[in-house]
């Protein structure tokens, strides 16, 4: 097999607080993502302490949507992952009633976008929820924002079930015991106990979110999605083994949750050595159960080692590891590993047996433009190209693998830095750290490379 199967999805991977802008446009509440406008720093800051950010313009996807389609489309694209920003449709996260005129803006793109035969594949919740959520309540630590959760859920299921048939949960749902304000709006010294708790109240929250799709959109698809952190030992060590099988663990948690339906036993010992007791409510375990999601979604940027000898760490992507002396590493210190795609893939079929769909998968690098106004970017389709190999593989191995959206197609701000610098996108964006720019689009020379794959199923890859 050279080709892709004819119905795999082709694409790229937004968000809504990385592209947008216009942040408190059209009734937009403020978000989570909004307070930390230049980047992932400490959120201990009122609304009124907050300063201008690279991210309150972003690269004006806003009012740009329709040239951003227009040139995905030109690459053939057949599905874009994007993301609802929740604050735009209960500003303050408890209103009784959605925000109108923010539902009307995602009508208007999804229209955008099937006029040009792309399927739009949306995320709930994408690192985002309304800051007055966290001031009120103090975030997903309330058992209220269940409810809350649920009615934004159900608002837009209501509002899009004839123009949205693929749904993501919460994206990176794991990423809470790394980045607990970003995935549950708790402050950053938030304890185990605390964090915890919260990630009970958003796992219960995705149940009822499967459940009413399920209702609300008999022919649609919802799945979760995670952090795909595949942890290799760094030695055959058994000691390095058993940290490689802890780390793993400690994300596929989520998964298990969202497509068994119960907490596993490894965690139950976990929270039970830790002294962390779980309150829930009558109820609970029910939802849990009767709420597997249709597929498992996640992001592949790069493996790490786990060693019983904490000296060997260091933190790259946000997430501790241990360096794989085997790899080399991007310009941001990230281990570039393809052949493990190829294995998690195979990791997560055989876990779960469901389909699968890679929904990030990049490299942010810093991009220079020529004398001739060109980006000549062959280290990114190196990236890609090598990582789309592996999958195909995988594909060869039985894996059911549903399709493929990269992460930022198009240039956009860096969640992890807020830096503009780190570029991912097949199309260049003239905007800068110091938000300086024209905001003009430009295509990179992946973009023929990504379009050429796309027409071709992948017939194009180059295996070496």
């Amino acid at each position: 097999m050279t080709k892709f199967p004819d119905n795999f999805l082709w694409g790229g991977a937004i968000a809504a607080n990385q592209v947008e802008g216009a942040f408190l446009t059209d009734g937009k509440g403020l978000s989570t993502a909004d307070m930390l406008p230049n980047g992932i720093l400490s959120p201990h800051q009122t609304r009124e302490e907050r300063t201008d950010g690279i991210k309150d313009v972003a690269i004006d996807f806003y009012h740009r949507y329709p040239e951003d389609i227009a040139l995905f489309k030109e690459m053939g694209f057949t599905c874009l992952r994007l993301s609802i920003a929740w604050s735009r449709i209960f500003p303050n996260g408890d209103e009784k009633e959605p925000n109108e005129a923010g539902l009307a803006y995602y009508d208007a793109i999804f229209d955008e976008l099937a006029k040009h035969d792309i399927q739009p594949f949306v995320t709930l919740s994408h690192y985002e929820m309304p800051y007055a959520l966290v001031e009120n309540y103090n975030g997903w630590a309330s058992r209220e924002l269940i409810e809350f959760f649920e009615r934004y859920a159900v608002s837009v299921f209501e509002r899009y079930k004839n123009k949205v048939k693929l749904w993501l949960t919460f994206n990176e749902i794991n990423m809470s015991l790394h980045e607990p304000f970003t995935g549950v709006g708790l402050q950053e010294d938030a304890d185990e106990q605390e964090i915890y708790q919260a990630i009970h109240h958003q796992l219960v929250a995705n149940a009822k979110a499967v459940q009413r799709c399920h209702e609300i959109i008999p022919d649609g698809k919802i799945g979760n999605m995670l952090l795909g952190a595949m942890t290799y030992a760094y030695t055959c060590n058994p000691d390095d083994v058993i940290a490689a099988m802890h780390e793993n663990n400690r994300w596929l948690l989520f998964g298990d949750v969202q497509t068994r339906g119960q907490y596993p036993g490894y965690i139950k010992r976990y929270l039970r050595e830790k002294g962390i007791e779980l309150k829930m409510e009558a109820g609970d375990l029910e939802e849990l159960a009767k709420a597997s999601v249709d597929f498992i979604s996640f992001s592949y940027y790069a493996s790490g080692c786990a060693s019983a000898d904490p000296k060997n760490k260091e933190v790259g992507n946000i997430v501790e590891s241990v360096p794989n002396p085997y790899l080399e590493k991007s310009q941001w210190g990230w281990l570039i590993d393809p052949q493990g795609l190829r294995v998690i893939l195979n990791f997560l079929h055989d876990r779960y047996q469901k389909p699968l769909f890679i929904v990030e998968n990049g490299l942010g690098a810093r991009d220079e433009v020529n004398e001739n106004g060109e980006i000549i970017d062959d280290y990114r389709i190196k990236y890609l190209n090598d990582h789309l190999v592996q999958a195909r593989e995988a594909i060869l191995d039985g894996v059911d693998l549903m399709g493929y959206t990269s992460w930022g197609p198009i240039d956009l701000v860096a969640n992890s830095t807020a830096e503009m610098s780190k570029r991912y996108g097949y199309i260049y964006v003239d905007r800068h750290d110091d938000g300086s720019g024209t905001l003009t689009r430009t295509r990179k020379k992946s973009f023929h490379w990504y379009q050429e794959v796309i027409k071709t199923q992948g017939q194009s890859l180059t295996v070496k």
